[in-house]
């Protein structure tokens, strides 16, 4: 496996959290997340929002809320 081939571009910055309630542990080292609402990068410095039932990470309040509304749709 070579770092610098292109396919794997990117993925060596994507980290893999487990999330708590209120903190997270890093599971692989990164620089950011994936937002499960809109799909933007996270720079793990700026990750505030997240659901530890769904393990999801969001961008913001809007993500977070546009998840909510839709869980609550569900039921």
């Amino acid at each position: 496996m070579n770092a610098f081939d292109p396919a794997l571009a990117g993925q060596a910055d994507l980290a893999e959290l487990r999330f708590g309630d209120g903190e997270y542990a890093v599971l692989r080292p990164g620089r950011y997340v994936l937002c499960a609402v809109s799909g933007v990068k996270i720079p793990l410095e700026a990750l505030r929002y997240w659901n530890p039932d769904l393990q999801e990470a969001y961008a913001g309040p809007k993500e977070a809320l546009i998840r909510f509304q839709q869980l609550q749709g569900d039921k």
